[in-house]
């Protein structure tokens, strides 16, 4: 009982914070958002047995990304003015009357899609034990350490390309 109401808060934590992110205009509060949304994906791994996902999950993104988010916009100052040089608008169109109206229809096809396929998983089943909770963490460790370590140091050498590029572009010029 306890998992499946948290897979519920999880749910829509995430959906509510993804819909506040998408409709936010200010970029401090959209980043804050995406953090939440970020937490019930977490919380979404942890009630799936992924607990070693909804770790990571938390570190990297949650702790990671967003927090880079924030500094890149405390940084750059974000968007000041909605209206350019020339007096025009900066906000992009997001639609015509034609557009809201077609993605509609998308949406009521692919709800009766999800609802199609997702019949079966309503039905009651016949209850029948489930297996212990095993943790998931032991044995990726293991695996990066023996099996995958080839691909393990070229996604560190990654991120830490990445991680000098950020240096890179986030210094001052000299010639300004």
């Amino acid at each position: 009982m306890f998992l499946k109401i948290m897979f519920v808060l999880s749910a829509l934590l995430t959906l509510g914070g993804a819909f506040l992110t998408a409709s936010s205009k200010n970029l401090m509060h959209a980043c804050v958002y995406l953090l939440a949304c970020l937490f019930g994906v977490a919380g979404l791994y942890a009630t799936l047995g992924a607990d070693f996902l909804a770790a990571a999950q938390l570190v990297v993104y949650a702790g990671g990304v967003v927090i880079l988010m924030l500094f890149a916009i405390m940084l750059t100052g974000g968007v000041q003015e909605f209206v350019n040089k020339f007096g025009l608008d900066k906000t992009p169109s997001m639609g015509s009357g034609k557009t809201y109206t077609i993605a509609g229809l998308s949406m009521i096809v692919t709800a009766f899609i999800v609802m199609k396929i997702l019949a079966p998983v309503f039905k009651t089943p016949a209850q029948t034990d489930l297996p212990a909770f095993t943790s998931t963490v032991e044995k990726l460790g293991v695996l990066l350490v023996t099996d995958h370590v080839l691909a393990f140091e070229i996604s560190s050498i990654l991120l830490l390309g990445a991680l000098v590029g950020a240096a890179v572009i986030s210094r001052p010029r000299r010639g300004k």
